[in-house]
């Protein structure tokens, strides 16, 4: 994973308030909890006293008290209270739990993944996607490198054939470009798929500038959208569980319909095309190894992969950036 980056890593409702919640999230053991003003706070999962994990303790106002011994710990991982001391003394150093920052915003809970800083960056989130818009949730488990099922998203060359009964109809085989850009970590890639008449794929710089926003967008480090149109936004967040296990939070976003109750029938409707799409993808991508991506590896790719390549190597370039390459 990416050090230094802002993860969407659950939707707000799976944390409720007076219930810890634990999960295993960027490859480490995570309990997040709310306090009595039901603001969240995601720490590591463990007590430092003997190893017993938080998540089986309860929560109790503005402290989540430990279920072997009763230590209590606020919401900046500070130990308050060890009942085996007494109340009169103060408590020792070396009793904290590591807390990551936390952030709510678009019904997802953010933790940055990193090192502290007091000037954290802005959430990584698409502007163009409103609180006109409403959406209906899915959450899918695939057992791949979250890179893996990002790839999946930026692969225009698979669409005629893994998708060939749904968004691959026409047999349009032959890659124009892509044309793709990055700025400031966002990715945008404009499709020029085509049916074969026998003329060679048109390179990048041959194609005209786009007239049109980019059919699907990628912001580091981990959230997609396919912009279906002005009104429609497929969304992707990939959440990585481990190396090789990720989280895919699909939405079906629309504001088209605004209709009260009418306006969520469409967006549920609209999410079931979406799951098929998905678990199209998911049957072929869960056979890929390795399981996780990098830069050089045996594979031999064409020039459809653009938005791969560049993704890899920026990838790399925030990894080495963070020190961790």
């Amino acid at each position: 994973m990416i050090p230094n980056q802002w993860y969407a890593i659950l939707e707000s409702d799976e944390v409720k308030c007076g219930r810890p919640l634990a999960v295993t999230r960027l490859g480490e053991k995570l309990v997040l909890w709310r306090d009595a003003q039901g603001e969240v706070t995601c720490m590591r999962n463990l007590c430092p006293h003997r190893g017993a994990a938080l998540s089986a303790g309860k929560v109790l106002g503005d402290h989540l008290e430990c279920p072997f011994h009763g230590f209590q710990f606020d919401a900046s991982g500070c130990c308050q209270v060890i009942p085996a001391n007494g109340i009169s003394m103060p408590v020792p150093k070396g009793f904290d739990v590591h807390v990551y920052p936390t952030r709510e915003s678009h019904d997802f809970i953010w933790v940055w993944w990193g090192e502290p800083r007091e000037d954290l960056p802005p959430l990584p989130f698409f502007e163009d996607i409103d609180d006109t818009f409403v959406y209906a949730t899915f959450r899918d488990h695939w057992s791949v490198h979250y890179s893996r099922a990002i790839e999946n998203q930026l692969d225009v060359v698979h669409l005629p054939f893994v998708h060939r009964t749904t968004i691959g109809r026409g047999g349009r085989t032959v890659v124009d470009g892509p044309l793709v850009t990055l700025e400031d970590d966002l990715m945008n890639v404009w499709v020029y798929n085509r049916r074969d008449d026998g003329t060679r794929p048109r390179r990048p710089k041959d194609l005209p500038q786009p007239s049109r926003p980019p059919l699907l967008q990628f912001r580091f480090p981990n959230v997609w959208q396919n912009r279906i149109s002005g009104n429609t936004r497929i969304f992707l967040a990939f959440t990585p569980i481990d190396d090789a296990n990720t989280l895919i939070y699909m939405r079906f976003y629309q504001n088209a319909m605004r209709v009260p109750v009418l306006r969520q029938v469409v967006s549920l409707l609209g999410m079931v095309s979406s799951i098929i799409i998905l678990r199209q993808d998911k049957r072929v991508v869960v056979t890929q190894l390795p399981k996780k991506t990098a830069v050089e590896m045996d594979e031999r790719l064409v020039q459809g992969d653009l938005p791969i390549i560049l993704y890899r190597r920026h990838r790399r370039v925030l990894l080495e950036q963070a020190g961790a390459a």
